[in-house]
């Protein structure tokens, strides 16, 4: 595998903790899912072992440790983004009365730092923390780089999960990088196969609002 980092070891490791994201896995199968000689993958995954990164389930297959629960929740309480952006998402919520969330890229990927859930008891809910792609639903459009539409917002209706709708704008810095996405989702029933139309406004002056709440932090 091609080093990221210049630390192979290192490079190795967070291969192996992240083919561990999906499902747990024996040794054969993180060795296939990774590419990694046997005993290279071995070696490292019990060293995770021993720091708590990864532990041993029933069937003694290798996932995810308790310890990246920990430091999750301390990353999360760490970034500040997600902190100045509630008050904005919370009223975004209010307005809309659905599921609101703030990503970022990470990667190839998109990562959720921020969900708050519709009041509603039918809702589309997205945990905190999840790893969702690009290209695929409007906030990895968004995050992907797809120009936005004229009003400042993307859409999609079923394109990630059947049933689903969801309506996405930029959030930017001083310099005008795309540096998070809002979104809002929810049924289709409710938010209609053109939500950009119904809440787009909406959601582009949430995205606003972040960015203004961002920059006004750094200051």
């Amino acid at each position: 595998m091609d080093s990221v980092s210049g630390v192979g070891v290192i490079d190795k490791a967070a291969v192996l903790l992240r083919a561990l994201r999906d499902r747990p896995l024996d040794l054969a199968e993180l060795q296939h899912a990774t590419g990694l000689p046997r005993a290279t993958a071995h070696r490292l995954v019990v060293a995770l072992e021993q720091h708590h990164l990864v532990r041993r389930d029933a069937q003694g297959r290798f996932c995810l440790g308790f310890e990246l629960v920990a430091l999750g929740r301390i990353a999360a309480e760490q970034f500040g983004m997600g902190d100045v952006a509630t008050p904005a998402m919370q009223s975004l919520r209010d307005a809309c009365g659905e599921s609101v969330q703030l990503y970022v890229r990470e990667d190839d990927a998109r990562r959720c730092v921020v969900s708050l859930q519709s009041p509603h008891a039918l809702r589309w809910i997205v945990p905190e923390g999840s790893l969702l792609p690009l290209g695929v639903g409007s906030a990895g459009r968004v995050l992907g780089g797809e120009p936005v539409t004229a009003g400042g917002w993307i859409d999609s209706v079923e394109e990630r999960e059947a049933g689903v709708a969801s309506v996405s704008a930029p959030v930017v810095d001083r310099a005008g990088r795309v540096i998070a996405a809002v979104s809002i989702s929810g049924p289709v029933e409710r938010l209609t196969r053109s939500p950009g139309e119904r809440f787009g406004a909406d959601v582009v002056a949430a995205g606003r609002a972040i960015g203004a709440a961002v920059a006004a932090a750094l200051r």
